[in-house]
């Protein structure tokens, strides 16, 4: 079996690390999806904008490949519990394809790149290579009460977030947002709680540090890279 990338992804996240963990947990995160050389077809997306969701299949490999192992020990388990790869999300796959929903915000003809889709709550990191792109269907893709177990709990505490207004300077609105976003789902490990810890990851051209305690992310600065 042979695949090709079909497209990649371009967004303010270079690095995993802050990332958003699933899908539409960061309405506010802008992606372009910027289609390989031999799918700029536009006949290729006639009638992709009668859908307002997509589902993206896409390879695991700028966050780095591994070797898979049969049990991965979850982050959002404390880090020390092991389950089942095929019961988790981890990306240590034998085969390392993902799966996304998100919303479809835009698709734009351009002179260079042909056409271009601008998505939101994309959980993946800029660079990322798309394997397939397809309409997302409510009747038959969405069960709103289903069972997620102990890895996938049906909801999460959320932070609170503060940031100066010297570092939310540097970012347009749009970036600001989604940057809140991903702060105020706490992206430190799960197995982690140092209150005293600063953290820091790439975002948008800059580098953003962060503390978190008493249940509030702090941004404490922001360095252009």
């Amino acid at each position: 079996m042979q695949m090709e990338p079909i497209a990649y992804l371009e967004n303010d996240f270079p690095t995993k690390f802050g990332l958003p963990r699933q899908s539409g947990m960061s309405e506010h995160l802008l992606s372009r999806i910027v289609m390989a050389e031999g799918y700029r077809d536009p006949e290729a997306f006639r009638g992709i904008g009668e859908f307002e969701y997509l589902w993206l299949l896409w390879l695991f490999e700028p966050m780095g490949k591994r070797a898979w192992s049969p049990t991965v020990r979850p982050p959002k388990l404390g880090g020390n519990r092991r389950m089942g790869v095929f019961a988790t999300r981890s990306p240590n796959r034998p085969n390392p394809i993902g799966l996304t929903r998100v919303k479809l915000i835009k698709a734009e003809q351009t002179r260079e790149w042909g056409v271009v889709l601008t998505v939101a709550g994309a959980d993946l990191m800029n660079g990322t290579a798309i394997l397939d792109i397809k309409p997302y269907l409510p009747f038959a893709d969405s069960v709103p009460n289903a069972r997620a177990g102990s890895y996938g709990p049906q909801t999460q505490a959320l932070l609170d977030v503060e940031i100066p207004p010297q570092v939310a300077a540097l970012f347009s609105e749009q970036q600001l947002a989604a940057l809140k976003e991903a702060l105020r789902y706490d992206p430190r490990p799960g197995y982690q709680d140092d209150e005293a810890r600063v953290y820091g990851f790439p975002y948008g051209g800059c580098e953003v540090r962060f503390r978190v305690a008493g249940g509030t992310v702090t941004v404490i600065s922001a360095e252009r890279l």
